[in-house]
């Protein structure tokens, strides 16, 4: 007995609706991009299809011939796009269709910024494609059943792109999805077939299925294919325009962007495999909260569809790029837990990294701007591959780029190179400060005795930095060295005609008494009560009257703040306290005779020296009391 269906009537998510209306009304200038979303999805689904056929082609159903349909209807002012694909069932339509951007919704509003151009961009970042359709309806609808299921088990979905949807269970002969737009008034110009066919052919030719429309010769009823229905990467490159190869990156990655640059490689022999990888002009606002779902590149064997992000064949730091892998050597039945073992999966990662890092390469050596750009938005993770990629750590190297004591403020823009092609005669090591921010670094008193003698220091100020220096000992040869721990010897560094005249002046200093009584040293040592490990006069200072110095091996201290917030456990460390022989403040410290004077003059100089590190104080009200006696005092004398 056949009962009538149910018409369920459900809400949208507060934040659903919001991300509706901002398709709707910051998509405009781009609302010819609904067409290519529609068919990516249907694309995807063919390919999902196609996937389950490997294990059982009983899913097939009796219709292996994968394609994708477009026909409009003028009469009824609506444009369908049909697959015989995957399908959905009514759970797959609430969780795909019902929500959007599952993973990321809440992140996607926070970044909106009010501005249309710079918000659109941000849609191909978090999936939502298949809402853009809203920009030229004012009606959807969606039927869809999924593939192995009965024929009553299919369901319609509608909405008007308000506050709501509903849903329902339908008959539906067939596996596959359909999707109806029904137009608005002001966008009837997608009714010319003539407009939806070179729309297919600027942004979906290169789908690897038929793309089929009604003929458009009188007096037959046939479907025709109007898109090559080859998949671009199996090409040859001499045949490929610039434009197809962006037209295929946003296809495959949804984004409304170009790529920044792309690499397209061949391997045949031994083992046969296709690689296309791209990279985004911009990074998504995700990178390094690792929540990105689509990490990975897209797996094909046999131009078989079988991954979307196959992690597994790219590093962690390579998290960002996007593309596509085709073997024909991978067995057909891989999983996911089979894929990370297989030896020649292996072989594709190695080549893989290889390649990437061969394209940024090439990318710093022709095209210094979109070098600058792409390290502007991939350069925090590209270090994580300095102590995450061992073996590929000298290809790695090259690419960094920081700022330094000699380049232009905050900008990233010196390589390690060019840092050795300006080291000083004599000068043994890289020199290098890392810091909470680029101001923390560049103020850092311990800079001030490399600022005198004109040695460039490098200045590191990504919370990345201090980790990957853990693993970074050396450049061609050259050891890394940082100015804020250990000792620091710059007798041999000669620096022309200044470097004398400072050294000269340096020894009248020394000549004239501006020394640091160890007596005093170890009161002040006393007076600290254990909050360093030692106390001694410092080589590092000219203008600073105190600092902070770490052993070689410890934590910087903005690090270890860092990890006691985030509820990490941090080893136990004191720093050594550095005086400066020549400070006035210091001169005072020696000759201070009143004991509790005395203390709070050596608790005023280690407080400055956490202040200069970005630390914080444990009472800071005490350090005002401290300083202002100390003032009075001055004054008073």
């Amino acid at each position: 007995m056949n009962q009538t269906p149910t018409i369920e009537t459900h809400a949208f998510q507060a934040e659903t609706r919001q991300v509706l209306q901002l398709m709707i009304h910051s998509l405009y200038s781009n609302k010819e991009i609904f067409l290519r979303e529609l068919i990516s999805n249907a694309s995807d689904a063919l390919d999902r299809l196609r996937f389950e056929a490997i294990q059982d082609d009983a899913v097939y159903a009796g219709d292996s011939d994968l394609h994708i349909e477009i026909e409009v209807d003028k009469e009824a002012g609506t444009v369908t796009v049909r697959d015989n694909g995957i399908g959905m069932n009514r759970t797959d339509v609430m969780e795909n269709i019902g929500t959007i951007a599952k993973s990321g919704t809440k992140a996607f509003l926070d970044h909106l910024s009010g501005d249309r151009k710079a918000d659109a961009q941000l849609i191909g970042q978090f999936g939502v494609g298949f809402y853009s359709s809203f920009i030229v309806a004012d009606r959807v609808s969606l039927t869809s059943r999924k593939a192995g299921e009965e024929a009553d088990q299919g369901v319609h979905w509608e909405s008007d792109g308000g506050g709501e949807f509903s849903i329902e269970s339908v008959e539906r002969e067939t596996h596959g999805t359909e999707v109806t737009l029904h137009l608005k008034e002001a966008e009837k110009e997608f009714l010319n077939a003539w407009a939806i066919r070179s729309l297919i052919s600027r942004y979906s030719d290169h789908i690897g299925f038929p793309i089929r429309m009604p003929s458009e010769d009188e007096g037959e009823a046939d479907w025709e294919v109007v898109n090559k229905a080859s998949a671009l990467w199996t090409l040859p490159k001499s045949e490929i325009s610039e434009e197809e190869y962006q037209s295929f990156y946003k296809y495959l990655t949804h984004d409304m962007d170009d790529a920044l640059s792309w690499a397209h490689n061949k391997v045949e022999g031994s083992q046969s495999y296709t690689t296309l990888l791209y990279v985004p002009k911009t990074a998504p606002m995700d990178l390094m909260l690792q929540r990105d779902e689509r990490t990975g590149l897209r797996l094909y064997v046999n131009r078989v569809f079988i991954m979307d992000a196959a992690q597994s064949l790219l590093p962690h730091y390579l998290r960002f790029m996007r593309g596509i892998v085709d073997s024909k050597d991978l067995p057909l039945n891989v999983s996911r837990e089979l894929l990370q073992e297989n030896k020649l999966v292996e072989k594709i990662r190695a080549a893989v990294i290889r390649r990437s890092l061969d394209l940024f390469a090439k990318l710093a050596k022709d095209d210094a701007d979109k070098y600058a750009r792409f390290w502007d938005q991939f350069g925090v993770v590209i270090k994580e591959g300095v102590a995450e990629d061992f073996a590929n750590r000298e290809r790695i190297a090259p690419l960094l780029r920081f700022a330094s004591t000699l380049g232009e403020g905050d900008q990233e823009t010196v390589d390690l190179k060019a840092y050795k092609d300006r080291m000083k005669e004599g000068q043994q090591a890289i020199y290098y400060i890392t810091a909470e921010n680029h101001q923390a670094a560049s103020h850092s008193p311990h800079l001030e005795v490399f600022r005198k003698k004109g040695i460039e220091v490098l200045l590191m100020s990504d919370r990345v930095d201090e980790w990957m220096m853990a693993y970074f000992n050396e450049f061609d040869g050259t050891p890394f060295k940082s100015v804020a721990k250990g000792d620091i010897n710059l007798a041999d560094i000669k620096s022309g005609d200044a470097e004398s005249t400072d050294s000269k002046a340096e020894k009248e200093t020394d000549e004239s008494g501006d020394t640091i009584d160890a007596a005093v040293l170890e009161k002040v040592g006393k007076a600290l009560d254990g909050q360093v490990s030692e106390v001694r006069a410092s080589e590092r200072l000219t203008d600073s009257a105190s600092c902070l110095v770490l052993g070689e091996q410890e934590m910087a201290l903005h690090l270890q703040r860092l990890l006691e917030q985030a509820g990490q456990s941090v080893p136990d460390s004191r720093p050594i306290l550095e005086l400066n022989a020549t400070h006035p403040l210091v001169g005072m410290l020696q000759k201070e005779q009143d004991e509790t004077r005395f203390a709070d003059l050596a608790l005023v100089l280690y407080e400055q020296a956490l202040l200069s590190e970005g630390g914080s104080l444990g009472d800071p009200a005490a350090y005002v009391r401290r300083v202002n006696a100390l003032l009075l005092q001055q004054h008073g004398s």
